[in-house]
């Protein structure tokens, strides 16, 4: 046997990185026979056939070559006419960008905005890549955290400004939430928006869940309130809405005069979004509202599966969510919400995420994602009782 690899010989900011618990929890219960997985943000039912069969097509008529860093003219029109419909936004093609998936959306708008030392202001509990692609780029993130209260989730805004140093570059903000659903109203992105441009900072909202709302046609988005010269990247992605988390497939609407530098960093990375996707994503945003719809309902309907159950239990602390699709509550007496989720792979076999993966604020909650069918959820949810329904 050779020796061990050498790590310390990569990059530091590499080797600092760490493994999501999400990832350690369904490290630790793949594989198990019957383990019903609702750790991971996606549902089970696979992209719609019209949707893979246009880029199916595509690849057919030879568009398999090289394109354009920004995005296909065809894609980016689409998407215009999408955010003035769904948003009521007027832009132009100089202010959208496609991306290999909202993920590097998120990546590369962090290599534009971070110098070292820069700090990110971000509202939490959030997904947990964003801290690794703050830290990645060598910035810093700072933290205002939204709190569950009276059963409803809450930013105070005062928080967010308190976090605001000389150092703070931008504030990123992710609504319709992941984990907790939180949807931010409207008077408070006007204030947020206002702060930002008397400070200079930035703000980089994550939408990627502004269709999968249940008590409107769809979340407010911070562009509607910015003007196309204002700081306000807004990430958005194909993964949830259309059922196309595999895809690898977003995009990014920035201010006037940044397509140049997201097409630097998109050639130096991926060089671009294979056309034959983007032909897809065409098609899913021109045909595929009974998409968005049919999800929409969906999840409301594995939502109330949840909450049913959640809410009759006395350990347990929670809010029926109207955004995203995702059961974030609190345990009482859970310590170690890390271990806990192990523990429920082994009495329960119910994969969940734990909070403590999504930053201060996260720990005593647990995720878990709804957009699976009712018969799987209500199975999840009698073995889950066992364990946690309980006092």
């Amino acid at each position: 046997m050779g020796s061990k690899f050498d790590f310390s010989s990569l990059s530091s900011r590499v080797n600092q990185l760490p493994e999501t618990n999400i990832v350690e929890v369904a490290k630790y219960g793949w594989g198990r026979q019957g383990l019903i997985p609702l750790w991971f943000g996606e549902g089970d039912v696979p992209t719609p056939s019209f949707i893979s069969d246009a880029c199916h097509d595509a690849m057919i008529q030879g568009d398999t070559f090289y394109t354009d860093q920004n995005g296909i003219t065809e894609l980016r029109e689409e998407l215009l006419k999408y955010n003035k419909r769904t948003f009521n936004v007027d832009l132009n093609q100089e202010r959208i960008t496609v991306t290999n998936s909202g993920m590097m959306a998120i990546s590369i708008v962090m290599q534009a905005l971070l110098n070292p030392g820069d700090e990110v202001v971000v509202i939490g509990p959030v997904w947990p890549n964003i801290y690794s692609a703050i830290s990645i780029n060598r910035g810093i993130a700072t933290h205002a955290s939204i709190s569950l209260e009276d059963n409803a989730w809450n930013l105070n805004l005062r928080d967010v400004f308190a976090a605001v140093s000389p150092k703070t570059k931008a504030i990123f903000l992710n609504s319709p939430g992941n984990p907790t659903g939180w949807i931010m109203p409207e008077e408070d992105q006007k204030e947020l928006l206002k702060f930002c441009r008397e400070k200079n900072i930035w703000i980089v909202s994550d939408e990627v869940y502004h269709s999968l709302v249940f008590d409107r046609s769809v979340a407010n988005s911070i562009l509607s309130f910015a003007a196309e010269q204002d700081k306000v990247i807004s990430v958005n992605s194909f993964s949830k809405s259309w059922l196309m988390t595999g895809w690898r497939l977003g995009w990014i609407a920035h201010p006037i005069g940044m397509a140049e530098t997201f097409a630097k960093l998109i050639q130096i990375s991926t060089s671009g979004v294979p056309t034959f996707i983007q032909k897809a994503g065409i098609t899913a945003l021109a045909k595929g509202d009974e998409v968005v719809s049919d999800l929409r309902k969906r999840c409301k309907v594995g939502r109330d599966i949840v909450f049913d159950y959640l809410e009759q239990w006395p350990r347990v602390q929670c809010m029926r969510p109207n955004g995203a699709f995702y059961a974030f509550f609190s345990v009482d007496g859970m310590e170690d919400s890390l271990e806990f989720c192990k523990k429920l792979i082994d009495r329960c076999n119910v994969g969940l995420a734990p909070g403590s993966a999504f930053g201060p604020g996260g720990e005593g909650f647990l995720r878990l994602c709804f957009a699976s069918t009712p018969d799987k959820l209500s199975e999840a949810m009698q073995a889950l009782g066992k364990e946690i329904g309980r006092r």
